[in-house]
C-alpha cells in the first residue's frame, strides 16, 4: 500500500486505462460500499464552463462569515494537491487525504476509478466526518456524467456556458449546456449566471421541476460607483462592497454566489454578506504582483470565454504597456483565446508546457497552432519561467505583464514569483 501522500497521487494516476472517463456508476458503487453519508447538512454544486472556483469562494466566504463550518472540494489544484479539499478554510492535511484515498482502496475492491473519482470520494469520505453546515463541491467537467454528480445537491449553480471541452461534452453551446444542466435537481433551486443561458438548460430544468433563478432576470447586479454595487431581487435589496476579486465579471460571480446561498433560506444578514463578499479569495484568478517595477498579472483564463474577460478587464485599467505570457494544453482553441486579446495586448511570449502530461504542448506545435492569429510572431521560449523572465525585463519599470493560459501556465508563475498562491 502507498504510505505517503505522493506515493498515492502516483498510485491513483496508473489504476484506470483513462484519465477521463465518464460516468457515475463506479463512483455510485464505491460510494455505496463506502457508505458515505451525506457530506452536510447543506450542499451547493458549482458548475459551469468559466468562474467555478471563484463563485466557491465567495459561497465559502459567506458561509463562513455567517458562522457555519464549511468544506470545498474544488480541481484542479495550482501547487498542492491538498488545495482541492478545504475544511473550516484549511487546505486538508496529507494524513487526511492519506486516510481518505486508503478507505476508497479498501472498499473499491475490482472498480476501476479514475484519478478525479478517487479524489472525489476522499473528499466525500473527509467531509462526511467534518460534521459540516455546508459542502460546496465543484464540477470537475461538465455536471451530467461528472463524478461529485452522486451527490444531490440542495442548490445548484451553473456560472456560465461556453465552447471548451468540445471532446467531451459536445460540440455547440446547447448540447455542452445540456450536460452542464445535469447537476440541476427536481424542485431544487438552479442559479443560472447567463443572461441568455441555452435552451437546452431551461429546458431541462423545466422537464425536471428545477427552479431556474437567472441573473439579469430573476435577481440582478448593478454596479453603483467604484466601490459599491447593488445585489436586488424583488422586494428585497442590499448594497456592497467590490469584490476584492478583480475583473468585472466576479460581480456576476458574486451575485450566483448570493442567490444561491438565499435559496438556503438561512436567516444570513446583510452585514454578513458584505463580509464575505470582501473577503472572498482564490490564487490565480487576476492575481497582481509587483517585481522590480514591473506588474505581474497571472491567470488561469484558458478557453476564448475566458480571455473575454481578461480582454474586459484590461480596457478597463489605466492604460499601460502589456506583454502577455501564454501557454496552453494541446486540446484548446488557442487561436480562439489570442484573438481575444488581439487590441489590448502589445507583444506576446508564448511557453511550451510539455511537462503537463499528455494533454501539454511544445512550444513549436503551439506556435503552429497560433499561425495566423495575433500571437502569431510571439517569441518562443521552451517554458513559462524563461517566457515570464524574458517578458519583465522587455516590459520594465511600469510595464505589465499578464500571464494565463492554463492552471499549469499559473502555478509555474506562481512559482517563479515567489508566491505560496
Amino acid at each position: 500500500m502507498p504510505r505517503t501522500l505522493a506515493d498515492w497521487l502516483a498510485h491513483i494516476e496508473r489504476q484506470h486505462p483513462k484519465s477521463i472517463d465518464m460516468g457515475l456508476q463506479r463512483v455510485r458503487e464505491v460510494a455505496a460500499r463506502m457508505r458515505l453519508p451525506r457530506p452536510a447538512k447543506r450542499v451547493i454544486t458549482v458548475g459551469g464552463t468559466n468562474g467555478k472556483g471563484s463563485t466557491v469562494a465567495f459561497v465559502e466566504a459567506i458561509a463562513r462569515a455567517h458562522g457555519w463550518k464549511v468544506g470545498c472540494y474544488t480541481s484542479p489544484h495550482l501547487l498542492r494537491y491538498n488545495e482541492r479539499v478545504r475544511i473550516d478554510g484549511v487546505d486538508a492535511g496529507d494524513a487526511a487525504l492519506v486516510a481518505g484515498f486508503e478507505a476508497v482502496e479498501a472498499a473499491r475492491g475490482d472498480t476501476s476509478l479514475t484519478y478525479f473519482e478517487y479524489g472525489t470520494l476522499c473528499a466525500l469520505w473527509l467531509f462526511a466526518r467534518s460534521k459540516l453546515d455546508l459542502a460546496v463541491l465543484e464540477v470537475g467537467l461538465g455536471g451530467r456524467l461528472d463524478a461529485v454528480n452522486v451527490v444531490d445537491a440542495d442548490a445548484s449553480i451553473i456560472t456560465t456556458v461556453d465552447l471548451d471541452h468540445q471532446d467531451w461534452l459536445g460540440e455547440d453551446i446547447e448540447a455542452i449546456g445540456f450536460e452542464k444542466a445535469g447537476i440541476a435537481r427536481p424542485f431544487k433551486p438552479l442559479v443560472l449566471g447567463d443572461d441568455d443561458p441555452p435552451a437546452s438548460v431551461l429546458r431541462h430544468a423545466y422537464a425536471i421541476g428545477a427552479q431556474s433563478w437567472r441573473i439579469a432576470n430573476d435577481f440582478f447586479a448593478e454596479p453603483l460607483d467604484a466601490e459599491t454595487w447593488r445585489w436586488r431581487e424583488v422586494g428585497f435589496s442590499m448594497d456592497l462592497p467590490m469584490p476584492a476579486l478583480a475583473a468585472p465579471v466576479q460581480l456576476r460571480n458574486a451575485a450566483c454566489a448570493i442567490a444561491a446561498v438565499r435559496t438556503l433560506r438561512a436567516r444570513i444578514d446583510k452585514q454578513t454578506y458584505a463580509e464575505g463578499v470582501a473577503n472572498a479569495r482564490v490564487a490565480g484568478r487576476l492575481q497582481r504582483f509587483e517585481r522590480n517595477g514591473v506588474e505581474v498579472v497571472v491567470d488561469v483564463g484558458h478557453n476564448p470565454q475566458a480571455a473575454r474577460a481578461l480582454a474586459a478587464w484590461l480596457r478597463a485599467q489605466p492604460r499601460r504597456r502589456t506583454l502577455a505570457v501564454y501557454a496552453a494544453l494541446a486540446d484548446k482553441d488557442v487561436a480562439g483565446v489570442a484573438q481575444a486579446l488581439a487590441g489590448v495586448v502589445d507583444g506576446w511570449h508564448i511557453a511550451g508546457l510539455s511537462d503537463a502530461g499528455p494533454r501539454g504542448l511544445g512550444v513549436d506545435d503551439f506556435a503552429r497552432q497560433l499561425a495566423g492569429s495575433a500571437a502569431a510572431d510571439a517569441a518562443r521560449h521552451v517554458g513559462v519561467d524563461a517566457a515570464l523572465q524574458a517578458a519583465m525585463a522587455q516590459a520594465g519599470p511600469g510595464g505589465r505583464v499578464l500571464v494565463f493560459g492554463s492552471f499549469h501556465t499559473a502555478a509555474a508563475a506562481l512559482g517563479h514569483l515567489g508566491a505560496d498562491g
